[in-house]
């Protein structure tokens, strides 16, 4: 199982950023997947949750109507669009398979950090 986090960056506030996820070694149509987020100092913390077929999504308040996760099974790749970007958004993303919990199969993470 591999799961490769892309994307990342050096922003300013109300920019935008799309993180990618390119995973192998597992059938990706077959399991939700989600984005976990954990800044410097801090928890993990829930971003958003996709289910199999790309038809059902979930987002926290703190990025609900900001984030959109997306997922193309034909590419086995996760996406993550992020507008309008905050300070308190800063952290290092990760993608995980199956369940919201760094303790899932997850990739390297990738950085996102907002400062003007």
């Amino acid at each position: 199982v591999q799961l490769v986090e892309s994307g990342g960056g050096l922003v300013q506030p109300g920019d935008s950023l799309r993180l990618s996820c390119v995973t192998s070694g597992f059938t990706f149509g077959t399991y939700s997947m989600h984005w976990v987020r954990q800044a410097p100092g801090k928890g993990p913390q829930w971003v958003s949750t996709i289910n199999r077929d790309g038809d059902h999504t979930g987002y926290p308040d703190s990025v609900k109507g900001r984030f959109t996760i997306s997922r193309d099974n034909a590419k086995n790749t996760l996406y993550l669009q992020m507008d309008n970007l905050k300070p308190e958004d800063t952290a290092t993303y990760y993608c995980t398979k199956g369940f919201a919990s760094l303790a899932a199969p997850r990739g390297q993470g990738t950085q996102v950090t907002v400062s003007s």
